[in-house]
Formats: C-alpha cells, structure tokens, sequence
C-alpha cells in the first residue's frame, strides 16, 4: 500500500530547467519513481539532448524540448506538443530559474526585471496552459520551486528574493483556486546543495564554504539527491490532501535563529 502511494508508474512529469543541477537530481527522482520525464532549456538542443542521454543511461525514460518558459506562445506551442508526442502532463514542477547577485542600489531596473521575469512571471506563464489542461481532467500535481529567500533576505539578492517570495504567495493562490479541481499546487524550498555552480566555493577556508556549513544545523551541503523525497511526495498520490505548502529541505538553516552549528 504504501509503495502505490508513492509510484509515478503511467505519469508523465515535465520539470523545467532540468538539464543539470537540482532540477536533474529531482527529475531524476520522478523518472526512478515511475514517471515519464520531459525536461526544457532554452539555451540549446544539444545541452537538453545530452541531459537526455543521461536519463536514458540511467533508464528513466525521458524527452526533452527547447523552449523559453517566459514566452507565452513558446509554452503553449510546447504543452500542446508534449501531450501529443509523449502524453499528458501529469506532474509539472517549474524550476527553471537565474539569480543575479547586485546590489539592489546597483542594480539595473532592466536586470531586476529579468529576474521577475524568469523566476515569478515565468512560473505563472508556464503554469496556466498546463494547469487548463489539468482542471479540465480534474488531476494534476504542481511543484513549485521556491528558495530561503522566499522567507529571508540577503544582501546582493534583492531580485531573486522579490521573486522567490512572491513566487511563495503564487504558489498559495494557484493553490486556493485550483484545489477543487483536484489539482494540488505545493512548492519545494532548497537550502544550499553541492551542485556544479556551488562547486568553485566548496572549499576550505572559503568564507561562503565555512558560512554554510557553520550556520546549518546539519553542518554540511545538501546532496541533490536529497530533493527527490520532496519531490516524489508532493507529485505522488501520498500528498492528494496537502496543498499551498512550501517544503523546505535545508538541514535545518530557516529552523533557527542562525546560532553556528558547533555552539552550545
């Protein structure tokens, strides 16, 4: 019984911005899970074709198309697609996302629009031509993936935490609007995990290394692979009653007041 609530065996989960980083790790997840796999990019057919390989190597059935999650007519264009050539979409989590580290006091309004752009409004343009899709099948699971900063600020994020914090209270309202459709909408808050972009400061001695490590409760990185509990919860059956929440799997950073891990 328990094994069936959590089976994504006949889904189909398309996770955008999944080529690397987490959002291949919780892809992964899904695809190992049971799900059919359709990941996007925009920034090239061979980057989404390589990744594509990965999964297969790993034998996760998985498709993969070149679109900008920010245009609309891309989206419905590729949605419409994706149901056609691979099946409904069952599962959607939206993770595709880019962070630009200025000062807000510095910071271009054309810079901090590009950020709204991807990480909120992008999220909200994906989403709809799905989600018609889903009301009018009365299923569908949407993930979400918002950040710490959906809760917190930190200097030079200004942007990225404007989007990730309003991304929360989207996520809220997708929610409150659709849940008598049977559609549940939930976002997945990660910490900081040891991913290729992180992998430059993951070092001794480097003041950001030793700044997560001390102020995290688990007194470590997250592994990716940590992500996919998360994820397959929320895309599965087991979570069919819990909607508008935002997990978030941080070792424990937004539990306290940020006492370094080793003190008393």
């Amino acid at each position: 019984m328990s094994s069936e609530l959590f089976s994504l065996k006949g889904k189909t989960a398309l996770i955008t911005g999944a080529t690397h980083g987490i959002g291949m790790a919780m892809a992964m997840g899904l695809g190992k899970a049971g799900a059919k796999i359709v990941i996007n990019g925009r920034s090239s057919q061979e980057k989404i074709d390589r990744a594509v390989e990965t999964y297969q190597a790993a034998g996760v059935e998985a498709y993969g198309y070149r679109f900008d999650v920010t245009d609309e007519d891309q989206v419905v264009v590729a949605v419409d697609k994706i149901e056609q050539e691979v099946g409904p979409v069952d599962i959607l989590v939206n993770n595709a996302g880019i962070i630009k580290r200025v000062p807000l006091l510095d910071m271009p309004v054309a810079d901090f629009e590009e950020v709204i752009k991807t990480d909120l409004t992008g999220v909200f343009t994906m989403t709809r031509p799905v989600a018609r899709k889903m009301v009018e099948r009365r299923a569908g699971k949407i993930i979400n993936i918002c950040s710490m900063m959906s809760e917190l600020g930190r200097n030079s994020v200004g942007a990225y935490a404007a989007a990730k914090g309003g991304l929360k209270m989207l996520t809220r309202n997708m929610a409150t609007e659709w849940a008598k459709h049977n559609v549940q909408v939930n976002g997945i808050g990660p910490g900081y995990f040891a991913t290729s972009q992180t992998e430059p400061i993951r070092v001794d001695g480097h003041p950001m290394n030793d700044f997560i490590i001390n102020r995290t409760p688990a007194s470590k990185w997250g592994d990716p692979d940590d992500l996919q509990g998360a994820a397959i919860f929320l895309a599965s059956n087991a979570s069919n009653f819990v909607t508008g929440q935002v997990v978030y799997v941080d070792g424990g950073i937004l539990a306290t007041i940020g006492r370094p891990a080793g003190e008393d």
